[in-house]
């Protein structure tokens, strides 16, 4: 992995310089993996492990190990946007082996950011669902920004052949134009800001579900799960009725159907239930299932994991881009331990790491080969 951020620039005056620009990243990469998410405690584990980063690791560490306040200084002055794009080309090589991959692009708000002269960041992340790995994120100062920073991201990312989920937010003309151009698939959230197409859509699927000799037949596949005390089922029906799409296609590129997914839960006797519409350039009606239920896996394994495993929302970096370079270590972090071939969560992964060297090792083994 040494040899993405070697192209890094280095953005501290060389005549003053006492420690390895890409050592210095490394340590705070291995100080993360083992639960460390402040500069004091990763300065800290560092120290304590310096003779296990020389011996095993092959760091040279000339000076010692810097201090918290020069790690927290380099992470404030480091290009973004090049540790973005490092981070970006490893992961794709790391983690792009995978087929027709499905990527969902969703935006969580670092509230810890936020202070009396600055909004909190807005990272716009891609999750890929089969790899179980963050392939590039994006910073924005504001929610509303989301709408300009995904093509932007998706300008980062090589999605040819993947099929890109969204929310409604991301259900833009632009966007859409950009994943196609890029010769990819989507399925796309559809609410009340494309207030048209949406209501056109609902009449379609009301008036086809009550008088269904009328219209062409819809495609359907329905899913079942029983757990934690209720039974989910799941509905996704698909129409690819040249009537329909033909009075939008002009607008939006490759619109091949529009979905609706409808769940319903029961549990303790209550049921509830939860329709939702997608506009999506996939014909095949499981392909649609797949990668609509795929899109919620951004928020359980990517937005909670940050929040709850490496407390993201807690952190008070802020100063210059400390924030958001931070943020990257914690997507390099989460994609190995992620893949980690065991029973264990990320958050207890974290904690063996701490105290179980042979443990470490075999996380730090897997992250090099990766």
């Amino acid at each position: 992995m040494k040899e993405y951020f070697q192209g890094l620039t280095d953005p501290r005056q060389h005549a003053k310089v006492m420690h390895d620009f890409v050592e210095t990243i490394m340590i705070i990469v291995c100080a993360v993996i083992a639960g460390c998410d402040v500069w004091e405690d990763i300065a800290d584990y560092c120290r304590v492990k310096e003779a296990w980063f020389k011996e095993r690791m092959g760091l040279k560490l000339k000076n010692g190990i810097p201090s918290h306040d020069t790690m927290s200084r380099i992470f404030g002055m480091m290009k973004p946007e090049e540790f973005q794009a490092s981070f970006v080309e490893w992961a794709r090589t790391a983690y792009g082996g995978y087929s027709r991959e499905i990527l969902s692009i969703d935006g969580k708000t670092m509230r810890g950011s936020r202070d009396t002269e600055k909004r909190p960041i807005h990272m716009v992340s891609a999750w890929a669902s089969k790899a179980k790995a963050v392939f590039g994120q994006i910073a924005t100062e504001e929610k509303s920004n989301e709408i300009t920073a995904v093509p932007l991201l998706l300008e980062l990312l090589d999605i040819k052949g993947t099929i890109i989920t969204a929310d409604a937010m991301s259900c833009q003309k632009g966007i859409v134009s950009k994943i196609t151009t890029k010769e990819a698939d989507y399925t796309i959230g559809l609410k009340e800001n494309q207030a048209t197409l949406c209501h056109a859509a609902r009449e379609y699927f009301d008036t086809a579900l009550k008088q269904p000799t009328l219209f062409p037949p819809l495609a359907t596949i329905t899913t079942t799960e029983k757990g934690h005390g209720r039974i989910e089922t799941r509905t996704y029906r698909l129409c690819t009725d040249a009537d329909l799409l033909n009075l939008y296609r002009a607008e939006w590129k490759n619109l091949n159907g529009i979905g609706m997914a409808e769940t319903r839960i029961e549990r303790d006797g209550i049921i509830t239930e939860e329709k939702r519409y997608h506009i999506t350039s996939l014909t095949d009606v499981s392909e649609y299932a797949i990668s609509a239920r795929s899109h919620w896996g951004v928020e359980s394994s990517l937005h909670w994991c940050l929040d709850v495993t490496f407390r993201e929302d807690h952190s008070r970096m802020r100063a210059d881009h400390s924030a958001e370079n931070f943020s990257v270590v914690r997507h390099i972090v989460l994609n190995v331990l992620k893949n980690i071939q065991d029973k264990l969560s990320v958050a207890r992964r974290r904690r063996r790491c701490a105290y179980d060297q042979d443990y470490l090792e075999t996380v730090i083994t897997t992250l090099i080969h990766a």
